[in-house]
């Protein structure tokens, strides 16, 4: 850990932690872009098609999770953050360069494998050369910037979709509005380029680099010895909280805010009023996990996560059961997400960089990271089908169980990490 110069420390975390901006801003982006490109490449009709489009992404997203932490181990983690940097640009220009929806897709699924680099190597990195009193809060930081990635994009959408009732407007959107939707992209992402040349290689990376040429071996842990019975139980753990960040719930609401909020009585401008307000609510109560993560601990936030949740998920089913309408349907709305911004969504990352020994550290996150974002798909796939067959309110009380065994399941395996070295870190739970 790099303890000499905090203010060093701060600027290669926030360096880092771009990749989480770009992360969040990629991941929204095409939401805004949506009715756009399909009417653009003429899908607007064919639900195959726009399932394409909108999951390619995704795919890169397994893809890159899954070789980041063996790459990492090998080439070192300064490199990989370089490679996802590169991967964000030639994504946003491409993707609004493209009149061929083959290549569109490949342009979207090149910005994919940067997610899924970046959500792996940018909390590993910043958990690897933080101090430990101000470890949660630095990889907080990286949360920090994807929920501030997602609030950009959803304001650049706003701001670069003109009236479609006014004929030139609705020309501007086809030909050229969702086109610099996705070229914004390429401001953070050519910063983070550029900046990533400027911060160290990881203390850790290059321990283990010594240690392996000491001993006259190029083996780094893979799978194998991931699997080792003596990681079992750090293993599980890991695995369950990648998983329960995504199956919570709550990202169905970004996702589907318009089957939602529709559904909770609002029209279409008041549900992108109610969407900006999501929004702000994410980002400010993220600004409070930054705070409390240190006070309060990383096993009592993600209790209070759980359990929030599965509180507020019950009464919101019950709402919907009873089909209250309005306000009290976004308060609902906005307090989860709240709970959420300032507890399992930084606190998850902070715990996956935290938990593993330094040896295995690169392949058991890109394993975990692999496994929330197969959550992520199953529960972006699965939410329509559970909505349409059981309601809002069977579905919102199947994510409230959810949440009620994931809080047994920490109450008795989640350990508190804060203040703790990582290498204290590693005698205790291993």
């Amino acid at each position: 850990m790099l303890n000499n110069n905090k203010a060093f420390v701060y600027f290669i975390c926030s360096v880092s932690a771009m990749g989480g901006l770009l992360f969040g801003y990629d991941w929204v982006v095409i939401g805004g872009a949506k009715p756009f490109y399909e009417s653009f490449f003429g899908i607007a009709g064919n639900t195959w098609l726009q399932g394409v489009a909108m999951s390619t992404a995704l795919v890169g997203c397994l893809i890159g999770a899954m070789v980041a932490g063996a790459l990492a181990d090998r080439y070192g983690r300064k490199p990989l953050l370089t490679t996802a940097a590169v991967l964000f640009t030639v994504s946003a220009i491409g993707t609004g360069l493209f009149d061929d929806f083959t290549l569109f897709n490949i342009a979207r699924f090149i910005g994919g494998v940067g997610i899924g680099v970046a959500s792996a190597l940018s909390p590993m990195y910043i958990a690897e050369v933080s101090p430990a009193h101000i470890r949660g809060r630095m990889v907080s930081l990286n949360q920090m910037t994807i929920v501030l990635g997602i609030l950009g994009a959803q304001i650049v959408n706003m701001l670069l979709a003109r009236d479609t009732s006014i004929v030139e407007n609705a020309a501007w959107n086809l030909e050229w509005g969702w086109r610099w939707m996705f070229w914004a992209e390429t401001v953070p992402a050519g910063l983070f380029l550029v900046m990533s040349f400027f911060i160290p290689e990881s203390p850790v990376y290059q321990q283990m680099k010594a240690a392996t040429m000491s001993q006259h071996t190029g083996q780094k842990a893979g799978l194998k010895e991931l699997m080792e019975s003596k990681y079992s139980k750090v293993l599980l753990l890991g695995l369950v909280i990648a998983v329960f960040q995504q199956w919570c719930g709550t990202n169905v609401i970004f996702n589907y805010a318009q089957e939602i909020f529709v559904g909770a009585g609002y029209d279409v401008d008041g549900m992108f009023i109610d969407i900006v307000i999501t929004g702000i609510a994410n980002v400010v109560f993220t600004f409070v996990a930054l705070y409390t993560i240190e006070k309060w601990g990383r096993r009592t936030l993600m209790l209070i996560g759980a359990g929030g949740l599965g509180l507020i998920y019950l009464t919101l089913g019950t709402c919907y059961f009873l089909e209250v309408k309005g306000v009290m349907m976004v308060v609902l709305v906005v307090t989860a997400i709240s709970v959420y911004a300032m507890t399992l969504g930084p606190v998850t990352w902070t715990l996956l960089a935290e938990i593993f020994p330094n040896q295995i550290r690169g392949v058991a996150m890109a394993v975990c990271t692999f496994a929330l974002w197969v959550g992520c798909c199953t529960l972006t796939f699965s939410f329509p089908s559970m909505n349409a067959a059981l309601g809002s309110s069977g579905t919102f009380w199947i994510y409230s169980a959810i949440c009620v065994c994931a809080f047994i399941f920490l109450w008795r395996r989640c350990p508190e990490t804060k203040g703790k070295t990582l290498e204290q870190l590693e005698k205790e739970l291993v």
